[in-house]
């Protein structure tokens, strides 16, 4: 089941790219907040290797919102 969530959702994210930027925020909220759980799924079906993959390929594709929120919570910590 992990396997096919994780293909349905790197589908759904190729959809969204397409979309001009003002549309894409909604979806790509959640898709950023699927991510996490489908890589835990993912890592207890097939193993650790599979869940650093995952991290490798949701930090490579959301790099920019996750560099943008880093930077917002260190600038609120300190």
């Amino acid at each position: 089941m992990s396997i096919v969530s994780a293909a349905l959702w790197a589908l759904v994210a190729t959809v969204v790219a397409f979309l001009p930027m003002r549309w894409q925020y909604p979806p790509g909220i959640v898709l950023l907040i699927a991510a996490p759980v489908i890589i835990v799924m993912l890592g207890q079906e097939y193993g650790w290797l599979a869940s650093l993959a995952g991290v490798g390929a949701f930090v490579s594709m959301f790099r920019k919102p996750l560099l943008y929120y880093w930077h917002k919570w260190r600038e609120v910590s300190q």
